[in-house]
């Protein structure tokens, strides 16, 4: 009677010949094969793994779904499709199993791939509002709110300095002109009058200059 170690040695022969020019069969080493359903393009595809221990074939080899390449694979279906091979395997103990295993899960691929989507689910954008939200300045928004401050023509920048002692402070009576001419508008000729001989009365101080 053959030892497990021959056994394998003859399943690993027969695969390698029934394999030749496949490449969705993949020896990863001597007791270690892959086998790939479906286009890479196809979200449904799914690749299996199957890996000899010491005893095999008197046991079942360890199967593995969680390579990377079934990323996409919806854990349902990944366990569905693991459960069959488990039960496929049970009924060839002590035989060469591989081919088998990789084989029978091909006359069963649309009902064992049937609760994967065909495409990647959409994603659903939520809105929680952070666009929306303004950043105030505050020294920004307090500029913002001042008022222009008047913009003065170079003539009357002039008058204003004229009317001025030149040291920034108005001189006594600088307002009386405007005073008058108002007495003349709204008041009686009289008024105006004496309110021009008033002015052409008082004289103007000076400060003294300190020594």
């Amino acid at each position: 009677m053959s030892t497990p170690l021959e056994q394998q040695t003859d399943e690993r022969e027969a695969l390698q010949s029934i394999y030749e020019g496949d490449d969705n069969f993949k020896e990863i080493d001597l007791t270690t094969y892959q086998y790939k359903y479906g286009e890479e393009d196809n979200y449904k595809s799914f690749l299996v793994e199957l890996k000899w221990g010491e005893n095999y074939p008197d046991e079942a080899p360890t199967i593995n779904m969680n390579t990377f390449y079934n990323r996409n694979l919806l854990p349902a279906v990944k366990a569905e499709i693991q459960a069959a091979l488990t039960t496929e395997a049970s009924q060839w103990l002590g035989c060469g199993m591989t081919y088998t295993l990789f084989e029978c899960l091909k006359d069963n691929i649309e009902q064992l791939t049937a609760a994967q989507p065909e495409t990647a689910p959409t994603m659903a954008v939520v809105d929680d509002g952070v666009g929306a939200l303004k950043i105030s300045d505050a020294d920004a928004d307090a500029k913002r709110k001042e008022p222009k401050k008047e913009q003065l023509t170079k003539s009357q920048k002039r008058r204003q300095w004229e009317r001025t002692d030149h040291k920034g402070e108005r001189a006594r009576g600088w307002d009386w002109v405007d005073i008058v001419k108002h007495l003349s508008q709204t008041g009686s000729k009289e008024d105006a009058a004496s309110m021009m001989e008033c002015t052409a009365a008082t004289p103007v101080l000076h400060p003294l200059n300190s020594q």
